[in-house]
């Protein structure tokens, strides 16, 4: 089983590739278990998904640096091979809170780290009333985050949230600055048409889409993401929320029917349950050690 530090070589060659792959998008280790068992190449601690799951709560910067750490430790180590890449918000303050949250993550397990340059508190990019820190600002964090990680392998995503509030070229601009500041990747979030992403596409760095169903951005099948030039498909919530509408038709049958006879087949069996949070090596484990 590979190192984390060995996952963070694996991420950073794959981004360097620049051709299009998909990362879903989790809030819990179970569902990071499933994503790493589908086959992906890497998946996505996403912050809304976190707040949405762990906390009940929308995805407005409500989350702490150590809610978020903590689920990166759970799913960096329920998962066996696949980089892990978190999403940190702001830093969580200024460029000192950025130092120690790069750090935390990347003790955690996390292979690569997105900031964004949204005030604080933070809304969720498909969101209206969203405010941006000055330009320098962020570089100063971006270096904060750059020298405070102990991997060069790291990899360091600039978002920037500037295109709702003052347009593509000035957003554009943003994620330029930040590829000279040392980003590995920069994230315009939320184009709203095809041309717009395409612009997005010809900067000198990888790049990343978030493809948000029933959000701003339009979304693209993943041969035409490639053909626009970004590398990162995100599709930070499609998990979360195909389970939200899974849970709501469970519960509606079982409180109109009172029992689950009718929808055996659309849950999980006991032994698939076991077998996805490993009970059987546990128990290996236990007799091996006279437990």
């Amino acid at each position: 089983m590979p190192g984390f530090a060995q996952r963070r070589k694996l991420f950073k060659e794959r981004i360097n590739i620049k051709t299009a792959f998909v990362i879903p998008g989790c809030g819990n280790a179970l569902t990071g278990k499933l994503i790493e068992e589908a086959g992906f190449e890497a998946l996505f601690i996403s912050g809304s998904a976190v707040a949405n799951i762990q906390l009940g709560f929308p995805d407005l910067g409500l989350t702490t640096m150590t809610e978020i750490v903590s689920q990166v430790r759970y799913i960096c180590n329920a998962t066996k091979k696949i980089p892990v890449f978190a999403d940190a918000d702001t830093g969580y303050g200024n460029e000192l809170n950025v130092v120690r949250t790069v750090k935390e993550l990347e003790q955690a397990g996390a292979s690569a780290i997105m900031l964004e340059d949204q005030g604080f508190p933070k809304k969720c990019g498909h969101f209206s009333g969203k405010e941006v820190i000055e330009k320098e600002e962020m570089v100063n964090k971006l270096h904060a985050a750059i020298d405070a990680r102990d991997d060069e392998n790291m990899v360091i995503i600039a978002r920037t949230d500037s295109l709702a509030l003052h347009g593509i070229d000035h957003a554009l601009d943003r994620a330029r600055t930040y590829i000279e500041a040392g980003a590995d990747v920069t994230f315009v979030e939320a184009p709203r048409t095809v041309e717009e992403m395409r612009l997005i596409g010809q900067l000198p760095a990888p790049q990343l889409v978030n493809m948000v169903e029933g959000g701003m951005t339009p979304l693209q099948p993943l041969q035409e993401l490639d053909r626009l030039g970004f590398t990162i498909v995100l599709y930070a919530n499609t998990a979360m929320r195909a389970s939200i509408q899974a849970i709501q038709n469970a519960m509606s049958h079982l409180k109109e029917k009172g029992d689950t006879f009718g929808i055996q087949d659309q849950i999980a069996t006991w032994e698939e349950r076991q077998r996805i949070v490993a009970l059987e090596e546990l128990e290996e484990y236990s007799k091996k050690y006279g437990g």
